[in-house]
């Protein structure tokens, strides 16, 4: 995935490149690569975030069956 994100980046960071002025080179960048790669980033990181969720809770599990001693 990550591959494809670079990839794309340097797409249309090449694409700003061209355009006439900074304005629209900045807003090509911003709506073609900054919004579109930051929502697909998050959709497909759902996993990912709820691993480490469930991650978090289950060290939090442990530590409270330990006791606060940590023994």
């Amino acid at each position: 995935m990550w591959i494809v994100a670079v990839a794309w980046v340097y797409v249309v960071v090449l694409m700003a490149a061209t355009e006439p002025t900074i304005v629209h080179g900045l807003m090509t960048f911003l709506f073609y690569c900054a919004v579109p790669l930051s929502i697909l980033l998050y959709l497909t990181g759902g996993k990912r975030r709820r691993a480490r969720r469930e991650a978090l809770a289950k060290r939090k599990a442990a530590e409270q069956e330990s006791g606060p001693g940590g023994n």
